[in-house]
């Protein structure tokens, strides 16, 4: 595998962009990681770990259009770039057959 330098919090940062795009947003990902994860995740940490992915090509964002909800803001809306999506099918593929090792030896022990 080629080596990406994608951290473990980023990575589910990136799975969470995925499944909410073409919504996603910092609340909106720090609320679906937290639903997720059963752990409490702050909009800064999501924010500074798309700032990351985003300087590593992995993500692109554009500014929403501004909405009364927000006062008249605009939400800065992320995607996962083509580089994002291959790192991602990298790392999924890396885990599955690592996975696939592990899994009858495991089965074994728990029976």
């Amino acid at each position: 595998m080629r080596r990406s330098d994608l951290g473990e919090f980023e990575e589910v940062v990136l799975l969470a962009v995925a499944a909410l795009s073409p919504n996603a947003y910092t609340i909106a990902i720090a609320e679906e990681l937290e639903r997720e994860t059963g752990n409490i995740v702050t909009s800064g940490a999501v924010h500074a770990a798309m700032q990351r992915l985003e300087q590593k090509g992995y993500l692109r964002s554009v500014w929403g259009d501004a909405t009364a909800e927000r006062g008249g803001r605009r939400k800065r809306l992320y995607a996962v770039t083509g580089l994002g999506g291959r790192v991602l099918e990298e790392s999924r593929a890396v885990r599955n057959r690592l996975w696939d090792r592990i899994l009858p030896a495991i089965r074994l022990e728990w029976n």
